[in-house]
């Protein structure tokens, strides 16, 4: 299966094994939660969905690779006590806290949160020493004498031996105890988050391009060569920084992260070509609904692949636009919710000091920030809005000061109500560029063909664009989107058609033939 069907597989085991009775015992009893056991080549995203995971579901996250640990960390370290039996008193061996355990009741202690997930890394890739350890683990979750809290759920990972002359196989009794999920690499499942999560569209266009870039390992003379989808987004970190300081973005920066000297070349051109597009079709004019005849021509006889480039171009134009917006809306969301709680506590409480109760929601919105940092709960996003929310109300406290309770309310409401119309032409702006866009795309593609598909796709993929549209409108791309469905309708129709056809011509099997595969 692919990543993200795993995520939700690994969502669902979750979601199971944390139901309880209405004694708030387990359903399934503890012993008997089989740890999950995520198998992978490298760099797929595995890390990946499990902080995503316990973001979803606002729970911390311990994360370790078990190839960083000896035996003494793991177990912890053994150290002499005396203990009594049966009268005599005998000297025995006991160990202290495993670094692994000690680090699930930190973040315990961290987040304020009792349940979470504990994934382990590379568990078939262990030292010699510590590999009875790793499987007594799996079988008992437990490391020495400590056993993972109740409430924990265990999700491992590993690579196929192919990957990784280090892995060590499991016998059947093992596997008998774990909860195994295969997963391989799938671009235009990948393709989908990328585009959410603003990786560069000079990647993304590429890899539009040649899927089998994607994912590459390759066993040479001179050792494996490899590509992988940790790799692309790194690489998508680094030219955003390159760009926003204006430093050059040329192939040794590339083969730094793609370590296959073929691809990175052909990226590395690619995206000079991107830079040359960039600059030459002028997105910002696009945007404006002031793009030249010359910039209309030269689009409407482009070939496909530049075609796909530029609409790449315009999808991160319009993301740049409109995130922010969608951003800050959040975030009044949240400020509105906290000003009128403050409100509401000084109308109920005679003589109530709205400073005092705002400086209280101030500090239980940094202590929402703390917890959800120390259990890794936040993503970026998440994060970001919450700093922008501290920063929003500590203003508003600010200007409090020296006023009667009644005018420091009337301040608080008044700084929200500036910063909604603020809001409001903001979005008023990122509605006309979106519109721009598709007046654009109207005048240079065909309405009904693969480009104006591709547009309204990646608008309705992305997170911020989809909840955009839902909220301010767009009438062209609700247009677009019933006169393309209706298209892929008719696809999927005339794929049937052809499917049955071929079947007719496809001769009869005898009835005992062992057709599989």
């Amino acid at each position: 299966m692919n990543i993200f069907e795993a995520k939700q597989q690994i969502s669902n085991a979750i979601t199971a094994y944390r139901t309880k009775d209405e004694y708030g015992r387990p359903v399934i009893p503890i012993q008997r939660q089989r740890p999950i056991f995520l198998i992978g080549a490298p760099g797929i995203g595995k890390t990946a969905i499990m902080e995503q995971i316990a973001q979803e579901m606002s729970i911390p996250l311990v994360s370790y690779s078990m190839t960083h640990h000896t035996r003494q960390s793991a177990l912890g370290l053994p150290f002499i006590t005396e203990k009594e039996y049966q009268g005599t008193t005998f000297r025995v061996s006991e160990y202290t806290m495993s670094e692994i355990i000690a680090a699930v009741y930190d973040k315990m202690e961290k987040s304020g949160v009792n349940e979470g997930i504990l994934f382990l890394d590379e568990i078939n890739c262990v030292s010699e020493t510590l590999a009875p350890a790793m499987l007594q683990f799996l079988q008992y979750k437990v490391f020495g004498q400590h056993r993972v809290p109740d409430g924990w759920i265990v999700v491992t990972a590993g690579n196929p031996p192919e990957y990784n002359q280090s892995v060590r196989e499991f016998d059947m009794v093992t596997w008998d105890r774990l909860k195994r999920i295969d997963v391989e690499a799938n671009y235009d499942v990948w393709h989908k988050w990328a585009v959410d999560q603003g990786v560069h569209p000079a990647i993304t266009s590429y890899l539009d391009i040649r899927k089998g870039d994607f994912y590459q390992v390759e066993s040479t003379v001179d050792g494996k060569t490899f590509v992988t989808p940790r790799g692309w987004v790194d690489l998508s970190d680094m030219i955003r920084l390159y760009e926003q300081h204006g430093i050059e973005v040329n192939r040794t920066l590339v083969a730094q992260y793609l370590q296959n000297e073929k691809i990175a070349r052909q990226f590395a051109n690619y995206y000079d070509l991107w830079q040359k597009y960039s600059s030459d079709y002028q997105v910002d004019q696009i945007l404006s609904g002031k793009a030249s005849s010359e910039i209309l021509e030269r689009a409407k006889h482009a070939a496909f692949d530049e075609r796909i480039s530029l609409i790449a171009l315009l999808m991160d134009a319009v993301l740049g636009e409109i995130k922010p917006v969608m951003t800050q809306r959040s975030v009044l969301e949240l400020a509105q919710k906290s000003l009128g709680n403050v409100r509401r506590t000084c109308l109920m409480r005679k003589g109530a000091d709205p400073v005092t109760i705002l400086g209280a929601e101030i500090d239980a919105q940094q202590n929402r920030l703390r917890q959800g940092q120390g259990g890794n709960m936040l993503s970026a996003d998440q994060e970001y809005t919450l700093y922008s929310l501290i920063a929003f109300l500590q203003e508003s406290l600010g200007k409090l000061s020296g006023q009667s309770a009644e005018k420091m309310l009337d301040s608080m409401k008044n700084d929200f109500d500036a910063a909604s119309k603020a809001l409001k032409k903001r979005a008023n702006e990122g509605k006309k560029k979106l519109d721009n866009v598709f007046t654009f795309a109207e005048t240079v593609f065909d309405p009904d063909g693969q480009e104006m598909l591709i547009i309204v796709t990646e608008l309705t993929s992305m997170e911020a664009t989809a909840g955009f549209i839902s909220r301010y409108g767009c009438d062209a791309y609700f247009r677009h989107n019933k006169s393309l469905l209706f298209y892929e309708r008719q696809l999927d129709v005339i794929q049937k058609i052809d499917e049955l056809d071929a079947s007719l011509d496809t001769p009869e099997l005898p009835q005992n033939n062992d057709t599989s595969i």
